[in-house]
C-alpha cells in the first residue's frame, strides 16, 4: 500500500533492494567479473547514508547555491567522502570513467523508481526529490574527480617505471658505441650509434622531469656559486661543435652573471632553446643569444629569425606534449614537446619566469630572473 514517507527514511529503510539493484548493474559491467559482492558494492551503502543524512540537513538558500556551483566547503562536504574513496577502488579495478558515471546512473534511477512506486507524492516529494538529485550528483563530481587524480597518479607511476627500466639498455648501448669509438673502429655507422643513443638519453630524461613535475615534485635543482655568462658560453661552445651549421652570436656584458645556479639545468635550458631556435627558424639564419640586465631583471634570451608565430599558438607553447607546428616540414617527429615546458620549470625553479614574443619576422624566448633573488658570489 503506498504512502507517504520523506525520501530520506525511505532510502534508509529500503536499503537491501537499493543495494541489490546497484549489484545486479554492477556486476554487468565487464571489469565487474569476477568480482566479490563485497568489491561489487563497494561504498555505495556509505554513499547512500550520507545522501540520506544530507538530506535531512537543514540548507539555507545560500548554501544550496554554493554546493550547486561544486563548492567544497560546508557540512555536507567531509574531508574524504566515500564517493571519493569509491571511485579511487574502480579506477584501481579498472572502470572507465564511463562506466562509473553509469553506476551513479543506475543508482538514481533506482532509487527514484522504487520511491515513486512506494510513495504517495506530498508537499515536500519535489524538495526531496531535487535535494536527492543535487547530492548525487556532487558524489558523481566527486567521483569524477577523484579517479581523475588516481589515473593520473597510475600514469605517472607508469612513466617514472618506463624511464628507470629503459636507462639500463640504454647505457649499455652508449658504452658500447663508445668502446667502439674510442679503439680506433669509429665508423659513421658508430657515430650515428652514439648521436642517436645520446639524443634517446635526452629525450627519456626530459620525460623523467616532466614526471617529477606531474606528481608535484618539480624539477630539483642544485643552486651553487657559478656565473651565468660561463654556463652559456661552455653550452654554446658544443653546440657550435655538434651543430657547425648554426650560426649562433652571444652577446653579454661582463660581470653580470654572477649568483647561484645549477649549471648543468641552465645549460639545459639553454640547449633547448638554441635547439628549438635551429628547429622552427630560418634556415641559415643567425641565432642570437644575449644575457643582459634591464631595470631589476636579468635576462637571459635566444632571439631566431623566421616565420612570426600566431598569438593563441603561443599561449600553448609551454604546455607539455605541445609541438610547434608553424614550421613542420622542417619539425623533428622525435620530439616530445617538452623542451619548453621544461625551460619554464627550469627558470620556476631559479624563481624566474619565461616568455615568448613573435613579430616582425623575429621570435624571441626570454627567461627573466629577478635582480635581488640573485646572489652574488665573492
Amino acid at each position: 500500500m503506498r504512502g507517504t514517507v520523506r525520501l530520506a527514511d525511505f532510502i534508509e529503510s529500503n536499503l537491501p533492494a537499493i543495494l541489490a539493484a546497484w549489484d545486479k548493474f554492477a556486476g554487468s559491467l565487464a571489469p565487474a567479473v569476477g568480482m566479490s559482492p563485497t568489491a561489487l558494492r563497494d561504498h555505495a551503502e556509505q554513499m547512500l547514508r550520507a545522501v540520506a543524512a544530507d538530506l535531512r540537513t537543514a540548507q539555507t538558500p545560500e548554501e544550496q547555491h554554493e554546493k550547486s556551483l561544486g563548492t567544497p566547503a560546508g557540512p555536507w562536504r567531509p574531508p574524504k567522502t566515500a564517493a571519493e574513496v569509491h571511485a579511487v577502488l574502480r579506477a584501481s579495478s579498472g572502470f572507465t570513467v564511463l562506466q562509473l558515471v553509469s553506476e551513479y546512473r543506475s543508482l538514481r534511477a533506482s532509487v527514484l523508481g522504487l520511491y515513486a512506486e512506494a510513495h504517495e507524492p506530498a508537499k515536500q516529494t519535489l524538495v526531496d526529490v531535487g535535494r536527492f538529485n543535487e547530492a548525487l550528483d556532487q558524489a558523481i563530481a566527486e567521483s569524477v574527480e577523484f579517479y581523475s587524480l588516481e589515473v593520473e597518479r597510475w600514469r605517472n607511476i607508469f612513466l617514472g617505471v618506463l624511464g628507470h627500466d629503459l636507462r639500463g639498455p640504454l647505457n649499455s648501448i652508449l658504452l658500447s658505441a663508445q668502446v667502439l669509438a674510442t679503439s680506433g673502429r669509429e665508423t659513421k655507422v658508430t657515430s650515428r650509434l652514439l648521436h642517436s643513443g645520446k639524443r634517446m638519453r635526452e629525450l627519456l630524461d626530459d620525460l623523467l622531469d616532466y614526471n617529477r613535475t606531474s606528481v608535484g615534485v618539480g624539477i630539483p635543482v642544485r643552486r651553487e656559486p657559478c656565473d651565468l655568462r660561463d654556463i652559456c658560453i661552455e653550452e654554446l661552445a658544443l653546440r657550435r661543435t655538434t651543430h657547425p651549421e648554426l650560426r649562433i652570436t652571444f652577446v653579454s656584458e661582463p660581470e653580470i652573471g654572477k649568483g647561484l645556479w645549477d649549471a648543468s639545468r641552465m645549460r639545459q635550458a639553454l640547449g633547448n632553446l638554441v635547439s628549438n631556435a635551429a628547429k622552427y627558424g630560418q634556415t641559415g639564419k643567425r641565432i642570437t643569444v644575449a644575457l643582459s640586465v634591464e631595470g631589476n631583471a636579468l635576462r637571459l634570451s635566444v632571439e631566431n629569425e623566421g616565420p612570426d608565430i600566431a598569438p593563441d599558438a603561443m599561449a600553448t607553447w609551454f604546455d607539455p606534449y605541445r609541438r610547434g607546428s608553424h614550421d613542420a616540414a622542417n619539425s623533428e617527429r622525435e620530439n616530445l614537446g617538452l623542451g619548453l615546458f621544461i625551460v619554464q620549470q627550469i627558470a620556476l625553479a631559479h624563481d624566474g619566469t619565461v616568455d615568448a614574443k613573435s613579430e616582425g619576422g623575429r621570435t624571441r624566448f626570454t627567461i627573466s630572473f629577478p635582480r635581488q633573488s640573485v646572489s652574488t658570489c665573492a
